[in-house]
């Protein structure tokens, strides 16, 4: 078994688009679905991170852009298409070392003719607007013509799979004749950004050029070059379609032009050094990220696939995009970006590719004018981030939806779920705490700290009776109740943002005094404010059981239906029980984790026993109807002991895409189900974590099949790597580092070699 690949042996119209998402290749920049040339059926896309329209449609989404896949074989008057020919063999496979997806197949049309033909397309790391493909073509029992079709289809929707919200969000402004080459740019329909796809095709035998003649048309909103071929029974013609694709988000000058040099340029250099730079790339960022698992060959590769996916969302180079929650890889959430970056995703970045890290939280600063505007059209002061975000960082959340029998509903969170806030500090002190980035936290990061606390400041509300702060009508994480009060994560988060905000104006005015001075005229904070904050932070109402061990998610949930977990599916997710009459609000019954959310992101806050009780009172309740469950459940069961069930979550969370243990894979990735994978085997399994003192800790243990785990993360400059064997953990660190294993204190030099029996 190749522990690098993710095969499909077997074709199935049924699953095109699962495999489309499964397959998609991206850079961060842009991302491309494994869309399969050669048929029609699936949910073809291509997506230019930060493009986004709303037309039509019910809220702003990320467009759809012109699809530049489009490649037909005609064998003379017959096409090639998979889902009309039969198919003597059929191969698809993702090389995830590489950044390279394959297909091969053989098909035999109507007429009989049988036709082989070999697949290569790749998105580059190397420079991010381009693309290619290659295919080597064989016919294996005719000679005959053969034309080859290249084509950019503008025709392209968004939500074509769903007639009542299907919207174009786009004009097809330019098609060209590049001769060789075909061009088409389109423009937003509300903010006229424009984007180019341009391509061409070059195909060769062992005589060299194979092309006789070309045609040149346009069909409405496609547009079209046709190659004459002569194909020789036997033998392999190759086909290099190149592919550029830019728009003025990033390039203020005449695209075309632009474009059309990028491509001379590409042909220039050549498929071949192109992709041999794109792998070297791939390569060098395998090394940051790679986790190694000896033993267990489906937990390798299920890591692996989530690692890969992650890293394809996202690049430094573009400081005014995020991660959306499906990634680069399909319309679900319409593009948006959630918490999900900050709290499930940004981890992976901060220890693997800081870099990358602090591109994504430097979206968040430059869309602070965005969350100004939701603070103040909602009543409020500071900054409110929005729960759901595209490029303006304005609340851009649904009002309505389709509850699990099909039914309208009204959507509450963009209304309520105000702990974001919390989580994009979290995310801030995250990154900060393990890079030592001061640049960034003075600049962009403390600005944030202090607008989210002065947004919490207008937010809580003082009950005079019990002397107390609280926030009501609110949804924490287990979004099955709306309207609570006092949901725990919530509250116990914006204590902390209060309590990291005031920290960090302390640490300002010493730092930077000029800097302090600064921020708090431009955010209109004084003294006042902070002895307010100090109050609110030390009387914030955390509610609790009688004996203080079990945290209650929000107050009155313990007076709630406790409805028993009993039946589990194929993919042993839990099954609907039965509510006994109650409405699933009314129940005890949770969408993920909530309470055990907060024990992993504040681990230093509870108290062992505390974890332990919470986790065993709210495992059994959870439903996991979120891909951002499972593996919570995995690191909060191993910090309390609960070892079997923390590999069977670990499991289901880097299979969650894989096995489509949700359902919904043909939409795109589950993104944080990604991050939350690496979460659970560096922050789980190797129980790697912060102190109270600053001090890396690590507390490892291995499955039984597990023979070793070996990765590689970054600390405050340093670049440490860590094996842990049956017997043994090694350590290295290229600068001096303090830490901690099994809580005994080491001190390892530079480039010294530490090594701990076990």
């Amino acid at each position: 078994m190749n522990l690098w690949k993710i095969s499909l042996d077997k074709y199935n119209s049924y699953d095109n688009r699962k495999y489309e998402t499964l397959f998609t290749l991206a850079n961060g920049y842009r991302g491309i679905r494994g869309a399969l040339e050669f048929s029609s059926k699936g949910n073809k896309g291509n997506y230019i991170a930060g493009i986004f329209d709303k037309s039509q449609s019910q809220v702003t989404e990320i467009v759809n852009l012109q699809d530049p896949l489009g490649f037909n074989i005609y064998i003379e008057d017959e096409k090639v298409d998979i889902d009309e020919c039969v198919l003597d063999s059929f191969k698809r496979e993702l090389d995830m070392y590489k950044g390279i997806l394959y297909t091969s197949f053989i098909a035999i049309t109507k007429k009989g003719k049988s036709i082989e033909v070999k697949c290569e397309r790749f998105v580059s790391r190397n420079k991010i607007n381009r693309w290619a493909a290659k295919y080597e073509i064989t016919p294996l029992n005719f000679n005959g013509k053969v034309f080859l079709e290249n084509y950019i289809d503008g025709s392209v929707t968004n939500s074509a799979w769903d007639v009542m919200n299907k919207t174009k969000h786009f004009k097809v402004k330019n098609n060209y004749d590049s001769n060789p080459g075909i061009a088409l740019t389109v423009e937003t329909n509300d903010n006229n950004i424009k984007a180019l796809e341009l391509t061409t095709l070059m195909g060769e035998n062992e005589i060299g050029n194979i092309f006789k003649n070309r045609r040149y048309s346009e069909f409405g909103e496609l547009v079209s070059e046709v190659y004459e071929t002569f194909m020789t029974e036997g033998k392999s013609s190759t086909i290099v379609k190149y592919g550029i694709s830019i728009s003025d988000r990033d390039l203020k000058s005449d695209l075309y032009a632009s474009g059309t040099r990028q491509l001379k340029d590409f042909m220039k250099d050549g498929y071949d050094v192109e992709i041999k730079k794109h792998i070297i790339i791939w390569e060098k960022i395998w090394n940051e990220i790679d986790i190694n698992i000896d033993g267990d060959e489906k937990a390798q590769i299920g890591i692996r696939f989530n690692l890969f996916q992650l890293a394809s969302s996202a690049y430094e180079g573009d400081t005014t995009i995020s991660i959306a929650a499906k990634g680069l890889h399909g319309e679900g959430y319409k593009g948006h970006v959630f918490w999900d970056t900050e709290v499930f995703m940004l981890p992976f970045f901060i220890y693997t590719r800081p870099d990358v890290a602090k591109a994504l939280l430097m979206y968040r600063y430059n869309t602070l004018k965005g969350a100004r505007k939701n603070a103040e059209t909602t009543g409020y002061k500071g900054a409110r981030f929005a729960w759901e975000a595209a490029d303006e960082g304005l609340e851009v959340t649904p009002k309505w939806g389709v509850d699990y029998d099909g039914n309208a509903v009204r959507i509450w969170t963009g209304d309520e779920e105000y702990h974001i806030n919390s989580d994009i500090a979290f995310g801030i002190v995250e990154y900060y705490r393990a890079t030592n980035d001061k640049e960034f936290i003075v600049n962009q990061g403390v600005e944030i700290l202090l607008d989210t606390a002065k947004f919490w400041q207008s937010r809580v509300e003082y009950n005079k009776v019990e002397d107390r702060y609280e926030i009501s009508s609110v949804i924490g994480p287990d979004e099955f109740h709306e309207h609570v009060d006092n949901n725990v994560f919530t509250n116990y988060l914006a204590k902390w943002n209060i309590e990291k905000a005031l920290f960090f104006k302390n640490w300002l005015k010493i730092e930077d005094n000029v800097k302090y001075k600064v921020l708090c005229s431009k955010l209109g904070l004084n003294e006042e404010d902070f002895n307010v904050w100090e109050m609110i932070y030390k009387k914030m109402y955390i509610p609790k059981s009688e004996d203080g061990m079990i945290i209650e998610q929000f107050e009155g949930y313990f007076d709630l239906a406790d409805i028993e977990i009993s039946k589990y599916d194929e993919n042993e997710m839990p099954i609907w029980p039965d509510f006994k009459g109650n409405k699933l609000g009314e129940t005890q019954l949770l969408k993920q984790a909530d309470v055990a959310q907060l024990m992993i992101m504040l681990p230093e806050e509870f108290s062992e026993d505390v974890k332990k009780f919470n986790y065993e009172y709210y495992e059994q309740r959870t439903m996991h109807k979120s891909s951002l469950s499972p593996s919570m459940y995995s690191i909060l069961g191993l910090a309390v002991g609960d070892r079997q069930n923390a590999y069977k979550y670990f499991m289901k969370a880097i299979y969650t895409d894989l096995e489509d243990n949700q359902g919904n894979t043909d939409f795109g990735l589950h993104a944080a189900a990604a991050g939350g994978s690496w979460q659970s085997a560096i922050f789980g399994f190797v129980g790697l974590r912060v102190n109270k003192e600053g001090i890396l800790n690590i507390n490892p243990w291995l499955p039984e099949q597990w023979e070793g785990l070996s990765f590689n993360i970054n600390w405050k400059n340093s670049r440490v790597s860590i094996s842990i064997s049956k017997d043994k953990i090694e350590v290295n660190s290229t600068g001096d580092l303090s830490l901690n294993i099994y809580d005994k204190k080491y001190l390892i030099s530079n480039k010294k070699h530490l090594v701990v029996e076990r």
